[in-house]
């Protein structure tokens, strides 16, 4: 049975007056579902039995299972959801001064193969459907209702690849952010991609106020091509041609995120080069404390270097900004929990 959760507000218009309905039926559903997230189609109170009864028939509702929650000292919440295919998924909420942001997972396991990241120890299942990703941000939105708590930002960079499940990404942002909906604004909106550059050129096309972030890790293609096998089918210079692009269709500023790896890529000769890459856009830098993934056997560059290299780029003049490590004392890295989870489910 297809999820409530995968239409968007025009094809659940759509739904209605095809199916007899009115257009306002629709905007009663949509703020049921996002303002006063109920999880049966009972609660509808306002809508008729008809319609709640065709809402029955033909579509699910609900919430994601909690098979585990971890909760950090520096209040970070770790989620592992189970989807209805008993599939498993991690989403994690973060906690900044400027709000809570939510970072989305868009596929079951990864086929990108990052040597540094969790989330590529399983491989890639299926694609998520843009109903499951709604039901992420739904399921933590309504667990902190209780604390008087609202998501303000969302990412995308959760284990998968966006852009290799372009359609129900799009779809699914086209949900969260509409007004009638949990309308978080498209600026507060940031999409991640490991450098696919035909989805960054056919995003670059739809003129969105949704962020890009690039998962770039290395300047040169000697380290990406050992750290993301990616690289080695979009090398830098495609995928700085294909920023290029974005940037003259959309006027807006990239992010760069650079996971910093001892002895890996963060010399003064990757400063220099990652300034060189940097200069041509309107560009930020993400420098990311990494958190250790014992399979990886990669070493997180200790803060004094860390701030060494941030303070190099600066005088560079590279914007950038060195993360503050959260969930240091969880399953923090992307797909780790979940990675924990499923081994000790195939030996049980």
């Amino acid at each position: 049975m297809k999820s409530i959760y995968d239409l968007n507000y025009n094809q659940l218009v759509e739904m209605c007056l095809e199916n007899g309905f009115k257009k306002y039926n629709a905007n009663q559903i949509f703020a049921w579902l996002y303002r006063k997230r109920v999880t049966t189609f009972d609660e509808m109170t306002d809508i008729s039995k008809n319609l709640r009864q065709f809402l029955k028939e033909n579509y699910s509702i609900g919430t994601l299972e909690i098979l585990q929650l971890q909760i950090s000292e520096d209040s970070t919440r770790k989620y592992l959801f189970r989807l209805t295919d008993g599939s498993s998924i991690e989403v994690v909420l973060m906690h900044y001064d400027y709000g809570n942001t939510i970072c989305v997972t868009s596929q079951v396991g990864c086929n990108m193969g990052c040597t540094f990241c969790a989330s590529g120890l399983l491989k890639k299942q299926r694609d998520l459907t843009s109903g499951e990703m709604v039901l992420q941000v739904l399921s933590v939105q309504k667990e902190i209702d209780k604390l008087e708590k609202r998501i303000s930002h969302i990412v995308v960079m959760g284990t998968g690849e966006p852009f290799d499940n372009y359609d129900n990404v799009m779809n699914f942002l086209s949900i969260v952010n509409h007004d009638l909906g949990l309308g978080i604004g498209a600026r507060h909106i940031t999409i991640s991609t490991c450098g696919l550059v035909e989805g960054i050129k056919r995003f670059a096309d739809e003129k969105t106020q949704y962020n890009l972030a690039i998962s770039l890790h290395a300047p040169n293609d000697e380290i990406r091509n050992q750290i993301m096998p990616v690289n080695k089918a979009y090398p830098i210079s495609e995928l700085m041609e294909a920023l290029k692009y974005y940037s003259i269709k959309n006027n807006r500023r990239l992010s760069f995120e650079y996971i910093l790896l001892k002895g890996v890529n963060d010399t003064e000769k990757c400063v220099s080069q990652l300034a060189e890459l940097t200069k041509q856009f309107d560009v930020y830098v993400n420098l990311i404390p990494y958190n250790h993934v014992d399979e990886n056997g990669y070493i997180s560059t200790d803060y004094k270097s860390a701030m060494a290299f941030y303070d190099m780029l600066m005088r560079k003049n590279v914007r950038c900004t060195l993360r503050q490590k959260m969930g240091d004392d969880i399953d923090a890295a992307c797909g780790q929990l979940r990675s924990k989870y499923e081994r000790k489910k195939i030996h049980e």
